[in-house]
């Protein structure tokens, strides 16, 4: 299986946001975000030209950043995962990877810093993150086998304005 991770775009400002008195999982990517995250969408497309499945947190940042990406797909669906929202933990997540083997290729949409946790648990069977998503990066694992921590390995890991620069070049 090849699992595309992705941090969601660039969101509106947390400590603004909670002057507002909103819950967090319905701050939104900023009207900035969304275009970068339009371009970078295209990048990782020409990168990874199929996905079978599209998974991202139930936090609006992370579905509005999924939803980008299917656009760029010609739409596939977007499934809300829990395991995805931020705090779950990594078990939880790979748990629920573990039933998704039976794809070729999906992408997830969450947060930091659980993903770079996951990440690294899944590269090296790590608890401490040794590399950081920014906002709109993107990595592809690969697993030969069976999911599981230190089974992957990592095919790239690009940050936003690298895909951006995969689509602007042209």
């Amino acid at each position: 299986m090849r699992l595309v991770v992705v941090r969601h775009a660039i969101a509106e400002d947390r400590e603004a946001f909670a002057r507002s008195h909103k819950d967090d999982a319905a701050r939104p990517l900023t009207p900035d975000g969304r275009r970068k995250m339009a371009r970078a969408a295209l990048g990782l497309k020409e990168l990874v030209p199929e996905l079978e499945l599209l998974a991202a947190s139930p936090y609006k940042r992370a579905l509005e950043t999924a939803e980008i990406i299917a656009h760029a797909y010609g739409h596939p669906r977007v499934e809300r995962v829990p395991e995805l929202a931020p705090g779950t933990g990594i078990d939880r997540v790979i748990g629920w990877l573990t039933g998704q083997a039976a794809r070729n290729t999906m992408t997830i949409v969450g947060h930091e810093p659980d993903l770079s946790q996951l990440v690294c648990a899944l590269l090296a069977g790590s608890n401490g993150p040794f590399l950081e998503l920014r906002k709109g990066a993107a990595c592809l694992l690969e697993f030969p086998g069976a999911i599981g921590k230190g089974a992957a390995t990592l095919d790239w890991f690009l940050g936003p304005k690298h895909l951006r620069r995969l689509v602007d070049d042209e």
